[in-house]
């Protein structure tokens, strides 16, 4: 799972810099952003982001002031932060002398060049600040800038003088995921919003497939966009097998740690089928599969694919899903299997608002 950061200055951001001098070099002139200890422990204790702190000022000395004069002041910060839940995994402030035109001074990101990898979605991470420097550091990390700022700023998602907005923008940031499985045999991209509203846009190559995977939009209440490009010209199991593998990779990034979620769903009629399918986003693979056609194919996609799809998806999204059906049209039957998958997923995503990863393990 690829690190979400929330990259956060220090002057102005965490603390206030006095007017006189610009200057925090003792302990008299240490004051909070107002606000910052309730709102962004709110924001630690609940959403999935890394803290990293990056920051211009003097926080540990630079030529014109020693170290010593800084020193107490941001180790008191840090020690009344920490108290309150708010720890930074790595802190970064530049000394570089002179400063103008460092790489190492923001904008630049010389100092932050070890986020540049796989293992951090810099396009869902923030740099939060006080000036325009910290939205042009979101540009050029591929980040999102939010300006802590009673003033505007064109290239930030967000313009506030409150840490309340900050953290309620946060939290209510849609659960999203893009997911591109690219082999000699296929090349699929899944664009996934939990917290959509049904919209579907499918193109796979096979008509009863995309019809299949528009009830998972519907039905589910997400978003789903799915490009296929396969090689139907041997069969169809390539395309049906790597477009779950993509889709249950993008159900299993976009939950994230799971904090919230119900976890849990289930079952639905249709006509003169029964379909009844139980899901745990439980973190282990596990399908339990009790279907069975008298048909070989329906519409263009063999009946064999099927327990096929949900044993990828299962793989991928590192789910449990308990699946029987019973009825005598093979149409209704494996619709009403995809239409309780989807109502399944819609009441495991909902949010419970507690904010608690929903096991006793603490961790899904």
């Amino acid at each position: 799972m690829k690190k979400k950061i929330l990259f956060i200055d220090r002057d102005g951001t965490l603390i206030l810099e006095p007017e006189t001098d610009q200057q925090v070099d003792s302990l008299e002139k240490l004051t909070f952003y107002p606000g910052v200890f309730r709102w962004l422990s709110q924001i630690a204790a609940e959403l999935e982001f890394e803290l990293v702190m990056v920051t211009n000022q003097d926080g540990l000395g630079t030529a014109s002031f020693p170290e010593s004069s800084f020193w107490p002041a941001h180790k008191k910060m840090l020690e009344a932060l920490k108290n309150e839940g708010i720890e930074f995994s790595s802190i970064h402030i530049d000394r570089s002398f002179p400063a103008e035109n460092s790489p190492f001074r923001k904008p630049g990101t010389a100092m932050l060049d070890r986020y540049f990898n796989d293992g951090v979605d810099l396009g869902q991470s923030y740099v939060i600040g006080d000036r325009e420097t910290d939205v042009e550091l979101a540009t050029n990390l591929g980040a999102k800038g939010i300006f802590l700022s009673d003033q505007t700023s064109e290239k930030a998602v967000l313009c506030t003088p409150n840490w309340e907005d900050i953290y309620r923008f946060l939290k209510n940031q849609a659960r999203k995921a893009v997911v591109q499985r690219k082999t000699t045999e296929t090349q699929i991209k899944v664009a996934l919003n939990l917290d959509g509203n049904g919209k579907a846009a499918i193109k796979t190559g096979l008509g009863f497939f995309d019809h299949m995977l528009e009830q998972i939009a519907k039905h589910g209440g997400i978003d789903l966009r799915i490009e296929a490009n396969a090689d139907l010209y041997v069969d169809e199991h390539h395309c049906v097998e790597d477009v779950a593998l993509a889709l249950g990779a993008a159900f299993h990034k976009a939950l994230g740690q799971k904090k919230g979620i119900t976890r849990y769903g289930f079952l639905l009629p249709m006509d003169d089928c029964l379909a009844q399918l139980a899901i745990d986003f439980g973190g282990r693979p596990w399908l339990v599969w009790d279907v069975d056609f008298k048909r070989e194919r329906i519409g263009d996609v063999p009946t064999e694919m099927w327990m096929h799809f949900f044993k990828s998806f299962s793989d991928e999204a590192k789910c449990n899903l308990n699946i029987k059906a019973e009825g005598t049209n093979e149409h209704h039957k494996i619709e009403a299997v995809f239409k309780a998958f989807a109502k399944s997923i819609s009441m495991a995503i909902k949010k419970t608002g507690n904010n608690q990863i929903p096991s006793t393990k603490g961790v899904l």
